[in-house]
């Protein structure tokens, strides 16, 4: 089976990370993986903001929680967080940005990184205390949150569930 196609097929949500970050190198690798991720009409509307110090992870943690009704951490204990926001004027921005969503867990599946897709981000950047973190952060105009990509090394890989048998439906 073709390699790329084999690490797609065995990339499974990481629901538990270990504290030691990910080196520079693979995360740029993996940060350039989204910003060739496909765009309609290559308008490249969406952006990646990356979260490694742990004060501004769990403030955006909290928020996540908040959201959901909960008080776990929504991130898993991931050292890192890529929050993907899409500019809300570009008719396509969701489903752009969640190309860019789609292939930062694919690479980092490649580079042996666990990943997860977090959701809530529409709601917490729709907020006001999110529009003062992105404006903390230096991140001005308007922006749609799309989803936090969460990264880090994984303490156990999950098992790879069967698939259900009418998935693909071919008319000829």
């Amino acid at each position: 089976m073709n390699e790329i196609v084999k690490a797609l097929i065995e990339r499974r949500s990481c629901r538990s990370y270990r504290k030691e970050q990910i080196p520079d190198e693979i995360l740029s690798q993996i940060l350039k993986a989204g910003m060739y991720a496909p765009t309609a009409m290559n308008r490249q509307s969406p952006i990646m903001v990356v979260l490694q110090d742990p004060d501004e992870i769990a403030k955006l943690s909290r928020m996540n929680a908040r959201i959901m009704g909960s008080d776990s951490d929504p991130f898993y204990g991931a050292p890192t967080v890529i929050i993907v926001l899409a500019d809300r004027s570009i008719p396509t921005c969701v489903e752009d940005g969640s190309l860019v969503m789609g292939n930062l867990m694919n690479a980092a599946h490649a580079l042996g990184i666990g990943s997860c897709w977090i959701h809530r981000a529409y709601e917490e950047f729709e907020s006001e205390e999110g529009k003062a973190l992105l404006k903390k952060w230096g991140i001005e105009g308007e922006w749609r949150g799309i989803g936090h990509c969460v990264l880090g090394y994984a303490v156990e890989v999950a098992p790879m569930r069967p698939r259900k048998e009418d998935w693909v439906r071919i008319i000829r």
